[in-house]
């Protein structure tokens, strides 16, 4: 069964190490950490774990520490903001396709889905490279929407790493290099945004394999 706690510790060293232990005697499978931290001293732990025993027993290891000021059961993010997609590009261009994928999402999201919906404007052949390498260390994150004008180079190059690594890339129609190196290429931004959160969807009747390397 998948859970998440919420744990407040002090920010010392080894204090990672502690927690982690406690999971693996009791046989849990991490699945996702997130460290917050505060203006204070104290910091939160963030845990999604898989785990077949009794969530109490973990609850009372855990509180043993003493750098553990406290531990709250919390619902997993994926029950929250469920899969992710990113936008990044040109401004106009990614709050066009934001329109048509929140629109889309909200239609699923109503029958059950959670889809959320993340953009960055972003401009420079540089920083779009690192963003989109950056987008597979992302939680969640199941496609990837390039929108803008031109877009070439080493973006392109970041656009085939990702998707070696499993990432499903849409672009919009541009100059440049990277709608030949993208799984789906859409002209109309809005569109593009629909189709986005259609290939993620449990319920949509879309699959996007059978739209790869298709111009629309």
């Amino acid at each position: 069964m998948e859970h998440a706690l919420l744990i407040s510790v002090s920010d010392i060293p080894g204090t990672l190490y502690q927690l982690t232990k406690v999971f693996a005697d009791h046989n849990a499978n991490i699945t996702y950490v997130d460290i917050i931290h505060r203006p204070s001293q104290e910091v939160q732990v963030y845990f999604e774990f898989r785990l077949d025993g009794e969530l109490a027993a973990v609850f009372t290891d855990l509180k043993k520490i003493s750098n553990v000021r406290d531990v709250e059961s919390a619902p997993p993010f994926s029950g929250i903001y469920g899969k992710r997609i990113v936008v990044m590009g040109g401004g106009a261009q990614v709050g066009q396709v934001a329109l048509g994928a929140i629109a889309e999402a909200d239609r699923h999201n109503i029958r059950g889905e959670r889809i959320s919906v993340d953009t960055i404007p972003l401009v420079g052949e540089k920083e779009l490279a690192a963003a989109v390498r950056a987008v597979v260390r992302l939680p969640r994150v199941r496609l990837l929407v390039l929108a803008g004008s031109l877009m070439g180079g080493e973006i392109t190059h970041a656009v085939e790493e990702v998707r070696q690594k499993g990432l499903v890339v849409i672009s919009l129609n541009m100059a440049g290099s990277v709608p030949d190196a993208a799984d789906l290429v859409v002209t109309d931004p809005v569109q593009a945004g629909v189709m986005a959160v259609m290939a993620v969807a449990d319920t949509a009747k879309f699959d996007i394999l059978r739209q790869q390397k298709q111009r629309y």
